[in-house]
């Protein structure tokens, strides 16, 4: 939680609070079912929130914004964007009924008004967001084909609206169709922590 308060210092007392509750929510449900890897569970802060929020160091989403969360399996990283912008609409959405649950627990344990989670493929999926957010969810070219069609017209922010995509590793073959327009930021200029190392987010403008 330090991390948190260390990189986004000027986060409300309620935005601190809920971040918080994180920990103790997740621990709970992880030793009912495998939401996250049972080794990871410890570094939850690092490598599940922090990692989540670098979508909000590479664009500060203007309130009003519509972002799809793509796969979200247990509300990554849709749950902490979603506290960190909320004045923002959030729809969290994942092929899993039971981390869908864990989902919806999380969202109010912790108050959140601003997010709606549903038990849904993406292919299924026919609304329209300003963005999609994903994290390695599937390769790259699939994951396009798919919400390509949800992406609204309608721009609000200071990035045209498109897809931002977690990614880590060798990434080459992923963006190589894209890589006139694909914008690839590595993480480790926003966070220092080690295992952010060859840790990259993906921009892909549609």
């Amino acid at each position: 939680m330090d991390k948190i308060l260390h990189y986004f210092p000027h986060l409300t007392p309620r935005q601190a609070e809920q971040f918080g509750m994180l920990g103790e929510l997740y621990s709970m449900w992880n030793a009912r079912i495998n939401v996250i890897s049972r080794k990871d569970i410890d570094h939850l802060y690092e490598h599940h929130v922090l990692h989540s929020l670098s979508i909000g160091k590479a664009l500060n989403f203007k309130p009003g914004t519509s972002i799809l969360d793509f796969g979200t399996g247990g509300g990554f990283p849709g749950i902490p964007l979603a506290i960190l912008f909320p004045e923002c609409h959030f729809k969290l959405i994942d092929g899993t009924g039971k981390k869908i649950r864990v989902v919806e627990d999380v969202a109010q344990s912790i108050g959140l008004e601003n997010v709606v989670a549903q038990h849904l493929r993406g292919e299924e999926e026919k609304g329209k967001y300003d963005f999609i957010v994903s994290r390695a969810v599937m390769p790259l070219p699939d994951l396009m084909k798919i919400v390509k069609k949800n992406i609204g017209k309608e721009q609000l922010n200071a990035m045209p609206n498109g897809i931002f995509c977690l990614k880590g590793g060798n990434i080459n073959s992923e963006i190589s169709a894209y890589k006139r327009i694909a914008e690839v930021m590595d993480i480790s200029k926003w966070f220092q922590e080690e295992w952010f190392k060859e840790k990259y987010l993906i921009y892909i403008p549609i």
